[in-house]
């Protein structure tokens, strides 16, 4: 009779069984770096594409628009076939035609493209009831647009119609006006504007209705802002105010078009095509901007012209809009690539040191299946499958999550990123046995011996390392971030360096962290070694086993200290650039307000608002200014800001603000100089001093008066005026009412806006600040990447310290034995919590200290060739405090490795804790698996 026998598990079931904790964990760190690597190329994508329609919409649609205009047919065309190309129907066939000439991405949105016919010339009126400001009479535009129903609501009357056909020679029409149009020009229903015509009496155009945009904004009416609301346009003159007259628009019937050919505005047909400004998409800006030139000069001009007129011609703004942005998201990218390479870095770090654990903690297992005759390609076979029944379902719901996080971006590099995160998690661990286990070994090797000699592979690779990162600092030095720049070559040309340099000089920052690593791995065992034979002589055994301990590393050493490193240069680097960037923002706002807040008028200030402002909430000191901007030294015709202040306060305020700082005395004027005649020292700006030297010259003050003034100071910026162009003088010696303040400059925290623009009232300009401040980030694509930036710091932060914990968590099972034995030898608790932290401490603390240098080095070395002033500012701020250069920032150095310090030797006091609570018989069991 046959014995059954019983049917063995499989091998992934015991496994996980076996070890259901390292399972969970992995499972947990595959999917939240997959969840990170998947989201953050769709985060990317979500502010570029926000940032690239915030530009477009922001342009207004007068610039955006697609616009394509066709004159009226010649004189030799038949009257008739002239007649018909501008009625409704040819005109909504050839829209329907040009669509198809748009190619994508570039799309049209049919709800605010338009078409029709506009008179190209404004007309003179007669009717001498509409407004004549200057006595010139009135001009009209006719237009006939499509949809005018569906884009207006009626306030009064109705839509125009047509009665009939009408034609050149048609000698009435209706038309509707805007509300603004019809208050400006002071027109009503029924009333009847005459055009006049040619060689035919005036076409009477008789308004039926009057109407409001639904949507002002809408490409439909901004597209043509005439359309909308009237002009007061003013004629050029010799000098004062020239003559003025009105100009308005005429809203007719699309089928009156015709009519226009009988008047002398010579009509023009025009399509105008608004970008879907929802659809637009940052990555596809290269397609785009190729659709946009196929229309303006290409293929799709001359299919356009085919469908329509053979002079047709095409014009749009939308290129240079999307140059614009296309410099300001080269300028922010290469920063964000800096902090995704350096976070990416520290991540795959993380995840080799997890399959190294695991690898390690089943040392063992694996010699021994290679001894009883496991093969290679078997084991690693197990291997994978074993962890890829944990990874890729993990890796399947970090992708999940990041998806359904950021619901925007492409899905293509999110899925490629949890993939490639997903293969290395699975292939850690094969990889590593398959390296350890070449050789079929009875027992195990040591992990804790250190070799004397590092071999030459070790060698090369360190070697390759260092050429790398030595390039990406001399490329980044020499061309800076913008990939665009280039670096020109010998016949004096711009070379672009490619995605392939861009890629270098993002990982400059990385590659000098994985140098100082790898040095410190090299070195720091030496010292260690030297300190353990004098602190052997010492009583206790506790200093030299901690010595001893700690110098004797292995090569497992250089991946904690390599995340560790790449994390704190990383993480110095970004807060450097986020507090960069928060210095260039403070300075660029108080150079635009010269204090917390500016208060300034046109003429001089009512005399109790001093001391209104000075009672405000949060005012601490008010320095009254007055300015007189086109002062004009001797007697020229160049103006130039004369600046009357109070010496005392204006010095103070200069110092606390940081702009011009001077002593107060170098400004006091002297006694009895306005009587006398004798010059007032003057502080002046670098251009004026360079123009009238330091001898005394007369001003032209506003007022008429005359001032001596001599330059006896002079700085390059100053509060009280923002231009480049100023001089300062003390307003004692000015008159009295060229000494009469016109602006107030108020220092003070948390400055009450609504209370200071209530006591100024209306004629007086009320400036804070942080409102100016906050205005410098005017585009998505600035604060997105700002976000990105922290956010990517802050996961490199938390994957250094996971990368500590796994180093401190692969030592504990041999810690805990250590104590174990050494209790049994009589050592106490609080000497075996000395032990694990004076051991933990030299390589936290040279990390610590390594981390600071290689943070400062990267930013001394990449400073030169990095200018926050795209990401700080806004691409339209006035830029007068010049470029904001890449600092230290010393708390963004020493936070994050005093953190890991602490962070360190906390573990360790913690596992020395849990480790005394536990008894030395478990610890000591032979054959127990940690």
């Amino acid at each position: 009779m046959a014995v059954r026998v019983p049917p063995v598990a499989p091998w992934t079931r015991t496994r996980l069984r076996a070890a259901p904790g390292a399972a969970c964990a992995l499972a947990l760190l595959v999917a939240l770096t997959a969840c990170l690597a998947a989201a953050f190329p769709r985060a990317v994508d979500r502010y570029e594409d926000a940032g690239l329609r915030r530009a477009v919409d922001e342009a207004t649609a007068r610039r955006t628009a697609v616009q394509l205009f066709a004159p009226q047919p010649g004189i030799t065309v038949p009257q008739k076939q002239r007649e018909q190309s501008l009625r409704a129907a040819t005109l909504r066939e050839q829209y329907a035609r040009l669509l198809t000439v748009v190619e994508r991405p570039l799309a049209a949105d049919p709800g605010q493209s338009s078409y029709g016919v506009r008179t190209s010339t404004a007309q003179p009126v007669p009717d001498r009831w509409l407004p004549r400001p200057s006595g010139l009479p009135a001009r009209v535009s006719l237009a006939a647009q499509n949809g005018l129903a569906d884009h207006a609501r009626l306030r009064t009357g109705r839509l125009p119609r047509t009665h009939g056909t009408v034609t050149a020679a048609t000698s009435s029409v209706e038309a509707a006006v805007t509300a603004e149009t019809a208050e400006s020009l002071r027109i009503k229903v029924g009333s009847v504007i005459h055009v006049p015509g040619v060689e035919r009496a005036p076409l009477a155009v008789r308004i039926t209705g009057i109407v409001t945009p639904k949507d002002p904004g809408g490409a439909y009416w901004s597209a043509q802002p005439l359309l909308r609301e009237p002009s007061l346009i003013s004629l050029p003159s010799q000098g004062g105010d020239g003559d003025k007259y009105w100009l308005g628009a005429l809203l007719l019937a699309p089928d009156a078009a015709p009519a226009m050919l009988g008047t002398a505005g010579n009509p023009w047909r025009y399509w105008l095509l608004a970008p879907q400004s929802g659809s637009l998409a940052a990555h596809s800006l290269p397609a785009l901007e190729s659709s946009i030139a196929a229309l303006e000069s290409g293929p799709g001009l001359r299919k356009a012209r085919q469908l329509t007129d053979p002079e047709l011609d095409v014009s749009t703004d939308l290129d240079d809009v999307l140059s614009a942005y296309t410099r300001l998201r080269d300028g922010v990218g290469p920063l964000v690539a800096v902090a995704a390479f350096g976070t990416g870095s520290v991540a795959v770090v993380v995840l080799l040191m997890a399959g190294g654990l695991a690898a390690d903690r089943r040392r063992t297992e694996l010699t021994l299946l290679r001894a009883r005759g496991g093969s290679l390609p078997g084991v690693a076979g197990r291997l994978l499958a074993e962890t890829a029944i944990v990874a890729v379902p993990a890796g399947a719901l970090g992708l999940a999550g990041a998806l359904l996080a950021v619901p925007e971006g492409r899905r293509s590099y999110a899925v490629t990123a949890a993939v490639a995160v997903t293969l290395l998690a699975c292939a850690v661990l094969p990889v590593r046995a398959v390296i350890e286990h070449r050789a079929v070994r009875v027992h195990a090797a040591r992990a804790d011996l250190a070799s004397g000699r590092p071999s030459r592979r070790r060698t090369v690779a360190e070697l390759t390392l260092l050429v790398l990162a030595s390039g990406a600092v001399i490329a980044l030095r020499r061309r800076g971030t913008s990939g665009g720049a280039g670096v020109a070559d010998a016949s004096g040309t711009s070379a672009s360096s490619g995605p392939s340099g861009d890629q270098l000089i993002a990982l400059a920052p990385v590659l000098l962290g994985v140098i100082a690593a790898l040095v410190l791995v090299r070195l720091y065992p030496l010292p260690l070694r030297r300190l353990a034979r004098p602190a052997g002589r010492l009583r206790g055994a506790v200093g030299h086993l901690s010595l001893a301990r700690a110098g004797r590393t292995s090569a497992s050493t250089a991946l904690p200290l390599l995340a560790l490193l790449t994390a704190l240069t990383t993480a110095a680097f970004g807060g450097s650039v986020l507090a960069g960037v928060g210095a260039a923002r403070d300075h660029a706002a108080v150079l635009a307000t010269g204090a917390d807040a500016r208060l300034e008028a046109t003429r001089p200030l009512p005399g109790g608002l001093t001391e209104q402002v000075r009672r405000s909430s949060g005012v601490q000191e008010v320095t009254s200014v007055s300015i007189a901007y086109l002062a004009k030294p001797q007697d020229g015709a160049e103006t130039v800001p004369v600046a009357g202040v109070s010496p005392e306060a204006y010095a103070r305020l200069a110092r606390r603000t940081g702009i011009g700082a001077f002593p107060a005395r170098e400004l006091l004027r002297p006694s009895g100089a306005r009587a006398t005649g004798d010059a007032l020292p003057a502080v002046a700006s670098p251009a004026v001093a360079e123009r009238y030297g330091t001898r005394p010259f007369p001003v032209l003050l506003e007022d008429g008066s005359h001032v001596t003034v001599r330059i006896d100071l002079v700085r390059e910026l100053t509060p009280a005026v923002s231009g480049t162009d100023f001089l300062v003088v003390d307003r004692a010696g000015l008159g009295a009412a060229a000494g009469r303040p016109t602006a107030l400059l108020v220092t003070g925290d948390h400055l009450d806006g609504p209370a200071l623009r209530k006591a100024a009232g209306a004629t007086v300009d009320v400036q804070l600040r942080a409102e100016a401040r906050a205005r410098y980030v005017d585009s998505p694509l600035q604060s997105g990447a700002e976000r990105i930036y922290a956010a990517a710091v802050a996961a490199g932060a938390g994957y250094a310290v996971l990368a500590l914990l796994l180093a401190l968590v692969r030592a504990a099972p041999e810690r805990a034995a250590l104590l174990a034995r050494l209790r049994t030898m009589g050592l106490t608790r609080s000497q075996g919590r000395r032990l694990l932290v004076l051991e933990a401490l030299p390589q936290a603390l040279l990390a610590a200290a390594g981390g600071v240098l290689t943070g400062w080095a990267a930013i001394r070395l990449l400073s030169p060739g990095i200018d926050l002033t795209t990401l700080a500012l806004a691409a339209s701020a006035d830029s007068a405090g010049g470029s904001a250069p890449l600092r230290t920032d010393a708390l963004s150095l020493l936070l994050p490795a005093v953190s890991v310090l602490l962070l360190a030797t906390g573990v360790a006091a913690g596992q020395a804790w849990w480790s005394g609570r536990r008894g030395s018989i478990t610890e000591l069991r032979a054959g127990d698996a940690r």
